[in-house]
């Protein structure tokens, strides 16, 4: 832990506790400097190791690609374009896919986390069914939308919405279950309603775990909607990576990883908003709390 440095003594009060501010934050300006300059030199690392074991022949370019041919087949992918149009019109599909899919599966998984957590009797009887959908293998369930309903937007969104839905669901079911009981005692003592324990004790207690979970469960959309567009797609960079990979083309592959990681950390970083907005009563944890 970086130190600070004391205040003269003497000074006067606000005098001291500007000189603390300014070197907490001459501190963390450090300390976020250190981390940058370890994140760059891990990807130099990474990056550079992958190039040189490749140039090498050391591994084999032909199935793990190359960092350079990576970058060139990025580099083709947006200014010539696919098959399938624009690289930003299967993007845009892609993302239209998992957002839809992400928020419907937020939606009910709320819902039901919620329902199932504060009611017990709901959650023997429906807990089971849940069990059993959540065991079955979602490369299934895609299969069978694709069947049912076609190669449109929307056997994608519902993938991606049946990964989102069980990440939610399982985090609100317990958000509900850590409430303090004592605290919804009370608040029924002085005459709130179910409704009104729910919307005043209820969903703001389970709020930290539905928030938390909606950064993993992001990444299960893309996920579920890029499963989908492998299975079967007219348009969408999962038939882009479907392709590349029939073709034995990993460089194409992988500039696809990398334009979908950049969504993804785009999405997170815009989660990370939305948590801050929403839990600004919550105390800060350990980590945030911590100065340097």
């Amino acid at each position: 832990m970086t130190t600070t440095t004391a205040p003269r003594k003497g000074a006067p009060a606000h005098e001291q506790a500007a000189e603390l501010q300014a070197s907490a934050r001459r501190a963390m300006t450090r300390r976020k400097t250190w981390v940058w300059i370890g994140r760059a030199a891990l990807a130099v690392i990474i990056v550079g190791g992958w190039q040189w074991f490749t140039s090498a022949g050391w591994v084999d370019k032909f199935f793990f690609g190359q960092p350079t041919e990576i970058w060139t087949s990025l580099v083709n992918l947006v200014t010539q374009g696919t098959a399938f149009g624009t690289i930003w019109e299967n993007l845009g599909i892609t993302v239209q896919e998992a957002i839809y899919g992400f928020l419907l599966g937020t939606a009910v998984g709320v819902v039901l986390g919620i329902l199932l957590g504060s009611n017990r009797y709901l959650s023997e009887v429906v807990g089971p069914y849940i069990r059993i959908v959540n065991s079955i293998p979602r490369i299934v369930l895609g299969s069978i939308f694709i069947v049912a309903f076609g190669l449109g937007v929307f056997p994608k969104v519902l993938l991606a919405a049946v990964l989102v839905f069980f990440v939610v669901f399982f985090n609100a079911f317990q958000g509900v279950r850590e409430v303090d009981q004592n605290l919804v005692g009370n608040v029924r003592v002085l005459g709130a309603s179910p409704l009104q324990v729910a919307i005043h004790v209820t969903i703001p207690s389970a709020m930290t775990w539905i928030i938390a979970s909606l950064h993993t469960a992001f990444g299960f959309a893309i996920i579920g909607a890029l499963v989908a567009e492998v299975l079967g797609a007219q348009q969408g960079i999962g038939l882009i990576i479907s392709q590349a990979q029939g073709t034995f083309d990993p460089n194409t592959v992988f500039a696809c990883m990398v334009i979908i990681a950049i969504v993804t950390l785009g999405a997170e970083y815009l989660i990370g908003l939305l948590e801050r907005s929403l839990l600004k009563w919550r105390p800060p944890n350990r980590s945030e709390a911590q100065a340097v």
